[in-house]
């Protein structure tokens, strides 16, 4: 029981290690690990094209208590 613990927890650490690009250097590297956030900034269409507008005030009702 204590060496699938271990083995579960080195299978773990090895992933986690992997995901990050820690073993690149061994050419280990996972299929997104290049896309990251400003790869996917410069690949959106007219970004300055949102605009950002206040919201109207909430009209909705308030909650009534149960008569």
């Amino acid at each position: 029981m204590r060496i699938l613990f271990v083995a579960l927890v080195l299978a773990n650490g090895l992933y986690f290690a992997w995901s990050q690009g820690a073993l690149a250097a061994f050419g280990l590297l996972p299929a997104s690990y290049g896309e990251r956030e400003p790869q996917r900034l410069s690949q959106q269409v007219r970004p300055n094209a949102l605009q950002l507008r206040p919201g109207a005030p909430s009209s909705s009702p308030s909650p009534q208590s149960a008569r």
